[in-house]
């Protein structure tokens, strides 16, 4: 499987403009993804798809790969079918890397990428919630899966229910996983569910992966181990600085 590994990377953020361009120890926050996404060895090319000059120079200025995309991308998800497109290269399948997980671990591309063997339509990964405020966090998504490692569904909200025990008491009668954000795209399925309209189940959540569930698309599910840390405000990016121990 020729595997293209894609990390979205736009200018504009609601709760944090330009945070991909933030300074952890001296290099971006988008360079040290891309640094850990080049040590993942199942990926045979890594690039960043961005919708701003000043953040394409800024890759080019580290000597990585990089594809201006438009500005009008509603999700990372459509940016990599852009930039994907753009590549003179066929690949097989995409991962797309978030750009605000500079501690990403390649570790767990590698074992994304271990499940797709062209059969795959796409694929994320989860991990064990052992932290009752991870539980109950609406920014914390938290997936349900099958017997075929299949994810259901998606959710905000601690799934499943457990009726009858004290909600701080979940984590004791039951294994809770939430998701990573990682995601592997077979390139046909990509195309596909770019141009899906957007779904009731999508609509209340504001999770795009619902509208894939919902129109019957099978998401492969791989549980890690490996942890990461998503920056999404300028508090976590001082927390991202304390995991560095830089002051």
């Amino acid at each position: 499987m020729k595997i293209l590994g894609i990390i979205p990377a736009r200018w504009a953020s609601s709760r944090f403009p330009q945070k991909v361009l933030a300074d952890i120890g001296g290099k971006s926050m988008v360079q040290r993804v891309y640094e850990q996404a080049l040590q993942a060895k199942k990926l045979d090319k890594v690039i960043v798809a961005t919708d701003h000059e000043k953040i394409a120079e800024h890759i080019v200025s580290f000597g990585g790969a990089v594809s201006l995309t438009s500005p009008d991308h509603p999700s990372g998800t459509d940016r990599c079918r852009e930039a994907l497109a753009q590549q003179a290269e066929a690949y097989d399948y995409v991962i797309n890397i978030q750009g605000d997980e500079p501690f990403v671990q390649p570790q767990a591309i590698d074992e994304l990428a271990h499940l797709l063997d062209g059969q795959t339509q796409l694929g994320t990964l989860v991990s064990e919630i052992r932290d009752a405020s991870v539980l109950s966090n609406p920014n914390m998504m938290k997936v349900i899966f099958n017997a075929h490692r299949e994810a259901i569904y998606f959710s905000r909200t601690a799934i499943p229910y457990l009726r009858d025990v004290p909600a701080d008491k979940w984590l004791q009668h039951h294994t809770f996983y939430k998701h990573v954000h990682l995601y592997a795209y077979r390139a046909d399925i990509l195309r596909e569910i770019t141009e899906l309209p957007v779904s009731p189940l999508e609509k209340a959540e504001s999770l795009e992966q619902l509208r894939w569930i919902e129109n019957g698309y099978r998401i492969k599910v791989g549980i890690t181990k490996h942890k990461s840390l998503s920056v999404d405000t300028p508090a976590d990016l001082e927390r991202a600085k304390q995991h560095m121990d830089i002051k």
